[in-house]
């Protein structure tokens, strides 16, 4: 393939993954998320790296969030809840929080492409990008051209997005008030 049927192949690719994702999984997580006391995002790899693009939305709109790891994350609690992407939901660093949540009466959501994982099945709400997962097999969704779990990770960070235009809206925000928030350290 020359490069622009490769780029035609991988918007159809993130194309048919997106519109295959349930709205109504989309709206229950910015229901929880503004429900949420603190939001708390994990992920590993490059899934983590999209969750923390997420999370620096999510501060941007004036929310109160924490990436698991960073050294100045505190204990989740009672009213909080954690977002985790993950493609294959069997991550076994990413397993570890799910006793904590449960223990602390945190709110666990997900975004994944594997519906048969230990954490989907923890899950309060899931949203499930059908994306195949290089590690967890072709059951958990269709192929594409891009590699290993890239288009998992393209639409994580895309739906992400979605989730901060439909929460910029429902907490009437605009983008002078985000801005102002952007990161003046730099």
């Amino acid at each position: 393939m020359d490069t622009r049927e490769l780029t035609s192949a991988i918007l159809a690719d993130i194309g048919r993954a997106l519109r295959q994702v349930d709205p109504a999984q989309i709206e229950a997580v910015g229901c929880l998320i503004l429900s949420a006391d603190r939001v708390f995002v994990a992920g590993k790899g490059r899934s983590g790296l999209q969750m923390k693009a997420f999370a620096m939305r999510l501060m941007h709109l004036g929310l109160t969030v924490h990436v698991v790891d960073d050294v100045t994350t505190p204990a989740i609690a009672a009213g909080d809840l954690l977002l985790i992407g993950s493609s294959s939901g069997r991550t076994g660093s990413l397993l570890r929080y799910l006793e904590t949540v449960s223990q602390a009466g945190a709110t666990l959501a997900t975004f994944t492409g594997n519906l048969v994982s230990p954490i989907a099945e923890a899950s309060e709400a899931i949203v499930h990008i059908p994306a195949t997962n290089f590690k967890a097999g072709p059951e958990t969704g269709f192929g594409s051209v891009l590699v290993m779990g890239s288009l998992f990770e393209h639409c994580l960070g895309l739906l992400c997005d979605l989730i901060i235009i439909r929460l910029k809206a429902a907490l009437a925000i605009d983008e002078a008030a985000m801005n102002a928030r952007h990161a003046n350290l730099e």
